[in-house]
C-alpha cells in the first residue's frame, strides 16, 4: 500500500462511495473515482497504478449493483453476458490500438456525440421510460452485441470515460429497454469488461490491493444503494441522472482536451 495519509484514504473512500452510487444508477462513476485516485496517490506514482487500483475497486461495486439488479429487475442475464463477452473482446482490441494512437484526436468526436445524445434525450421525454411491448428481434440483439458489445468495449479500451453511460444509451436505443433495465444490463456487461482489465493490471503488478480492498467496501455500499435507488425511483429519476452525467462527461473531456 502506498504511503498516504489517513485523510487522503478517507477522501478516496468517500469518492469511492459516491462513484459506486453514480455508476449503479447510470454509469460514469469513473468520472469521479479515477481523478480522485490520480490526485490522491503520491506524486510520481505511475498512472497504471491508479488505473489498476481503480478497476479493482470498481469491479466490486459493479458486481454488487449487478446482483441487486438481477434479483429485482427483469434482466436477461444470458443476453447481458453475450454482450459482455463481446465487450471484453472489444476492450482488449481497443487497448492494443490505444498503445499507438493519440486519443486526443478522438475526444472532440466523443464530445460531439455526447452533446447530440444529451440533446436527443432532453427533446424526447419518453426515451427509456417504458420497455417495448413486443419481443426483441434477433437483428436487434445482434446489433446490440456488435455496437454495445464490440463497439463500446473497443471505446472502453481505447479511451474509457463514460463507458457505462454509453452502454445504457445504446441498450435503450437498440433493444428498447427502459432506463432501469438498461442500467441493470449495463452493470453485467461492465463486470465482464472490468474483469478483463483487472486481470491485465494484476498480471502487470499495477494494483495496490490493500488500498483497493478498503475503497471497495465503500464502492460496494454505493453500488448496492444506487441500484436500490434506481429500482425505487424508476426511469424518470435515472433519466435526470443520465443527463447530468452526460454533460459532466462532456465538460470533463473538454477540460482534458483544451485546459489541462
Amino acid at each position: 500500500m502506498p504511503d498516504i495519509s489517513l485523510t487522503i484514504v478517507v477522501v478516496l473512500c468517500l469518492a469511492s462511495l459516491a462513484a459506486g452510487w453514480i455508476d449503479a444508477v447510470v454509469g460514469g462513476g469513473g468520472l469521479l473515482l479515477l481523478p480522485a485516485m490520480l490526485l490522491g496517490l503520491p506524486g510520481g506514482t505511475p498512472a497504471a497504478y491508479a488505473l489498476g487500483t481503480n478497476k479493482a475497486v470498481a469491479i466490486v461495486g459493479t458486481t454488487g449493483a449487478a446482483v441487486t439488479y438481477a434479483r429485482k429487475a427483469p434482466v436477461d442475464v444470458r443476453l447481458a453476458v453475450r454482450i459482455g463477452l463481446a465487450a471484453l473482446a472489444g476492450s482488449t482490441a481497443g487497448a492494443f490500438v490505444a498503445a499507438g494512437l493519440s486519443t486526443d484526436v478522438l475526444k472532440p468526436v466523443v464530445m460531439v456525440v455526447l452533446l447530440g445524445v444529451g440533446t436527443f434525450v432532453m427533446l424526447r421525454p419518453a426515451f427509456g421510460t417504458a420497455p417495448l411491448a413486443e419481443p426483441v428481434s434477433a437483428r436487434r440483439v445482434l446489433a446490440a452485441i456488435g455496437l454495445a458489445g464490440l463497439g463500446i468495449g473497443f471505446y472502453d479500451g481505447l479511451i474509457g470515460p463514460g463507458t457505462g453511460t454509453f452502454l445504457v444509451l445504446a441498450l435503450t436505443a437498440l433493444l428498447h429497454f427502459d432506463l432501469v433495465t438498461a442500467s441493470a444490463t449495463a452493470k453485467i456487461v461492465n463486470c465482464c469488461t472490468n474483469a478483463g482489465a483487472l486481470a491485465t493490471f494484476a498480471w502487470k503488478g499495477t494494483v495496490y490491493w490493500q488500498l483497493a480492498a478498503v475503497m471497495a467496501v465503500f464502492n460496494l455500499v454505493g453500488g448496492t444503494v444506487g441500484a436500490h435507488t434506481a429500482l425505487k425511483k424508476g426511469s424518470g429519476f435515472v433519466r435526470v441522472v443520465l443527463l447530468t452525467v452526460v454533460f459532466a462527461l462532456v465538460a470533463n473531456l473538454a477540460y482534458q482536451q483544451w485546459i489541462a
